[in-house]
């Protein structure tokens, strides 16, 4: 059979590990990555905490708690044949007060229904043995959930990409995506690249490319900014691996937590706070396009009316580092707003459903020829290869 191409927008983890996919599945293709930026995971996949998770949090069935499952299993035996960073210091899920326990209960029936390996439920005092200073009344203790460099992951796919005949273009901004007859034309910084099958792997912009691509219903992508504090060098001691607390299930984000890293130090964070911004990464960062897509859809309205109350209290920790710690010394006490400064941010990309829901699992759509990864938010890092083999089999690539 001749020869087919196949188009990958976006040189995210995602993007390149469904173009891996591919490239060293159907040798005799063709594959195409277009990244807007001069390097590769320059936004969510470098932007992030590191964290490999273990499944604790997701739905029993959803994508994402059969595709994280299977994703921590191949990251780990990818990071081990190519040498890379992979680190498993455990996680420790903590209660601190009777008024989680409910929560804390439901969680773990989550976490056990999703088969995370070695999770073990510990009392105050088992807390206190794995991390000596930590504070709380009942913790799930995840041994298996670990610290990697998901930016060096993803250098590492594209140069397995290239190394299986295919071809990464950087500085290439899709700006139009029109069919003509089977094929699809892909515009990119002056350059047009014709493909027989495309896959949109957008992260931030994917939105925006689904509908060039003539595929945009909705969800609609309301980014968030989480920032995080860098601990003082003289208490990064004070946490052995990660300490997270029992997240709201009205929410798909995990709370402020301590989290060591690959490269040494511990950071804290991230909080979720709405951005003004989908690809800048200062503090005072703002875009008119941007914010104009967040408050013309109807869905981030209904949102807002919703959880106007928690936007409030995640703006006291934007503008107070003591607000900002005063939640995570509940959990570590010894480590407070003089022990920390600020440090990175990231933006997350979360769907946005028109009734105001926040998309909670992945969404993947596919329509004449065109595979869009819609939603894609922790764990997509860790999922990553797992979502690159579901995608792979979805598309129908087989000879």
């Amino acid at each position: 059979m001749s020869q087919r191409t196949i188009g990958i927008v976006g040189g995210g983890i995602v993007g390149l590990a469904v173009a891996r996919e591919i490239a060293q599945r159907f040798p005799g293709d063709q594959v195409v990555v277009l990244e807007k930026e001069d390097r590769l995971g320059a936004h969510q996949t470098g932007h992030n905490s590191g964290v490999v998770h273990a499944g604790i949090y997701y739905r029993p069935g959803s994508l994402k708690a059969q595709l994280c499952t299977r994703g921590r299993s191949l990251l780990e035996e990818y990071c081990a044949e190519r040498d890379l960073p992979y680190d498993r210091c455990g996680k420790l899920v903590v209660a601190v007060d009777a008024a989680e326990m409910g929560r804390f209960d439901a969680l773990e029936r989550t976490a056990r229904a999703n088969g995370v390996p070695g999770l073990t439920r510990v009392d105050g005092e088992g807390i206190g043995e794995i991390e000596p200073y930590a504070s709380g009344i009942a913790a799930l203790h995840s041994p298996a959930t670990a610290i990697t460099d998901y930016g060096a992951i993803s250098r590492a796919l594209g140069a397995d990409v290239e190394a299986a005949g295919g071809v990464v273009h950087l500085a290439a901004t899709v700006t139009a995506i029109a069919r003509r007859g089977d094929r699809i034309d892909v515009s990119a910084s002056g350059e047009v690249h014709t493909v027989d099958r495309l896959v949109l792997c957008a992260g931030l912009q994917s939105d925006r490319v689904a509908a060039l691509a003539g595929t945009d219903g909705g969800p609609r992508i309301v980014p968030f900014r989480g920032e995080y504090m860098s601990v003082a060098s003289a208490k990064q001691d004070r946490v052995r691996g990660m300490i997270y607390p029992v997240p709201d299930p009205r929410y798909p984000f995990l709370g402020v937590h301590f989290t060591r890293r690959v490269g040494g130090g511990l950071e804290v964070g991230p909080n979720a706070f709405l951005a003004l911004s989908r690809e800048h990464y200062g503090r005072a960062s703002f875009s008119a396009r941007d914010v104009r897509d967040t408050v013309t859809w109807p869905g981030f309205w209904r949102f807002a009316a919703e959880h106007w109350r928690t936007g409030i209290t995640e703006a006291r920790g934007v503008l107070s580092t003591q607000s900002y710690m005063n939640a995570a010394q509940r959990y570590v006490p010894s480590i407070g707003a003089a022990d920390v400064r600020r440090s990175g941010l990231g933006l997350r990309a979360q769907a946005v459903g028109r009734d105001g829901s926040l998309v909670d699992d992945f969404v993947i759509e596919q329509r004449e020829g065109v595979t869009a990864i819609r939603n894609a938010p922790s764990p997509a890092a860790t999922s990553s290869l797992a979502i690159a083999e579901h995608v792979v089999a979805r598309m129908g690539l087989g000879r």
